[in-house]
């Protein structure tokens, strides 16, 4: 036996009048699954991600596609404002690192217009063919933000390799000095809330993105350092740093292409699913639980699980107990919009020979 599946916005009630609707929840209900925190100090927190799973997201879903949309349209512009001001300064000035930096920055705003549209994409419901609705799409997307981190990197070592062949003085130190400060400043902010609210929302492709305002951030650090080696007498300074930049990235492309590969091949983190079996086990009436299966779809995650109860016990009470623990996990994990609970009779000298499923399962 098994419970009804209902669509991620109806859990509608069940003939015994005792569905789990994960709407009527309130959406603050907190994730009591908690992260320790990273270690490796502050480089390793500045290059990657804090969560490997991102799923202390506290908000409903269908909210959190809108949370998602408009963060990207707040950081879009701050991007936009940064890159359109480093323009001014790379057409003045001649450095390859800061026009390296002006690039990555366009690039970064380039990535929130994909990302937006799956953000929309996902928020259609499922059909015959997309029966578990359209979220991958914001997982493509992220993989897509990965490419271009990638392509980035790229073109920085084209870039650098090319001013070491043909040097060009760089003219107006002080303004290239200021608008690495400037461009640090404005990256670092949009990747603090990009990945703030990727982290919120569950979404790993917006903290990708906002990874990769990160990478941004640390290209202008670096365009700054250049800057100062040619002040002190050291004109390759700047191209060089364009070396150190690319390497710096391809770190980043790493730890980000990382947390998408687990993300597309349904990898949890194994506590949140101790955490599953055992509220499953506190509902009473549960006798065991096991073949416990989570998966994120975009920032949605959707699941099942068996629990075994008396062999005895009528349908109707068998299937309130299961309803009892999706009620629980809808509660603890907002994050979750589809819970199948398959429910097992217990084994014993009143329990029938039945043909068994499970030789099936490969």
């Amino acid at each position: 036996m098994q419970t009804d599946e209902h669509s991620p916005h109806e859990h509608a009630r069940s003939e015994s009048g005792q569905g789990a609707s994960h709407d009527s929840h309130e959406a603050g209900g907190a994730n009591s699954h908690v992260h320790e925190d990273e270690k490796g100090g502050w480089l390793q927190s500045l290059l990657q991600p804090h969560s490997h799973d991102h799923t202390s997201t506290a908000l409903d879903p269908a909210l959190a596609s809108q949370r998602g949309i408009w963060a990207l349209k707040v950081s879009l512009v701050g991007l936009l404002l940064t890159a359109i001001f480093q323009v001014v300064i790379v057409t003045v000035s001649g450095s390859v690192a800061l026009l390296a930096d002006t690039l990555h920055n366009f690039s970064d705003a380039l990535t929130a217009i994909p990302l937006w549209l799956a953000f929309n994409l996902s928020r259609r419901s499922s059909n015959r063919r997309y029966t578990y609705g359209y979220g991958r799409a914001e997982d493509l997307a992220g993989a897509l933000i990965v490419g271009m981190i990638l392509a980035s990197a790229v073109l920085i070592f084209y870039q650098s390799f090319q001013k070491i062949i043909d040097p060009q003085p760089l003219v107006h130190a002080g303004w290239v000095a200021a608008a690495a400060v400037i461009g640090f400043a404005g990256n670092e902010l949009v990747a603090i809330f990009r990945i703030h609210i990727g982290k919120e929302i569950g979404s790993a492709a917006l903290v990708a993105d906002g990874m990769h305002a990160r990478t941004d951030g640390i290209t202008s650090l670096g365009v700054l350092l250049g800057v100062i080696g040619v002040w002190m007498g050291f004109p390759l300074a700047d191209p060089l740093m364009g070396f150190l930049i690319g390497l710096a990235i391809l770190w980043i492309v790493w730890n980000a292409g990382r947390e998408m590969l687990l993300r597309v091949m349904d990898a949890v983190d194994p506590t949140l699913t101790r955490q599953i079996e055992s509220m499953a086990r506190a509902v009473e009436g549960v006798m065991d639980v096991h073949g416990v299966a989570l998966r994120w779809v975009g920032h949605r995650q959707r699941g099942e699980l068996h629990i075994t109860v008396n062999c005895q016990m009528p349908t109707y009470a068998s299937h309130r107990i299961a309803e009892a623990v999706r009620h629980e996990l809808f509660h603890a994990l907002p994050a979750l919009v589809e819970m199948t609970v398959h429910v097992d009779p217990c084994v014993c000298e009143f329990t029938p020979e039945a043909h068994e499923t499970r030789h099936h399962q490969k």
